[in-house]
C-alpha cells in the first residue's frame, strides 16, 4: 500500500497539530500496544505514535513491524514521532482526523 507524495503532504499538514496518542516504551512492542494503535487508527485514521527507543535501527524495525501488523502506512517519521494512516472500513466524522 503505497500512497501519493500529495497525499503524504496532505496527511503530514493535518498531523502538525496532532498529539502522540500511543508510546512504544521499553518494553517494545506487546500485544497491548498493538492493540490500542489499532484502535486508535479505527478510530481516527491517522494518528502520531511516540517510539521512546534510543536506538535508531531498532525504532525503525518497531515502525516497519507496526506497519506490517496492522496495514497501516508510515507517513512521516520525525525523531521519536512516527506518523501512521490507514483508511477506515466505517470512517466515523466525529473521531475521524481526516475527515473534519
Amino acid at each position: 500500500m503505497s500512497m501519493s507524495n500529495e497525499s503524504k503532504k496532505h496527511y503530514r499538514l493535518i498531523g502538525h497539530n496532532l498529539k502522540p496518542v500511543v508510546t512504544v516504551a521499553g518494553k517494545g512492542l506487546t500485544d497491548s500496544v498493538v492493540a490500542e494503535i489499532d484502535r486508535a487508527l479505527g478510530d481516527h485514521e491517522l494518528i502520531k505514535a511516540k517510539i521512546a527507543i534510543t536506538d535508531r535501527d531498532i525504532r525503525k524495525q518497531v515502525v516497519a513491524e507496526i506497519c506490517n501488523q496492522l496495514n497501516a502506512e508510515n507517513v512521516q517519521e520525525i525523531g521519536k514521532v512516527v506518523l501512521l494512516f490507514r483508511a477506515s472500513d466505517k470512517p466515523t466524522l466525529k473521531t475521524s482526523n481526516i475527515r473534519q
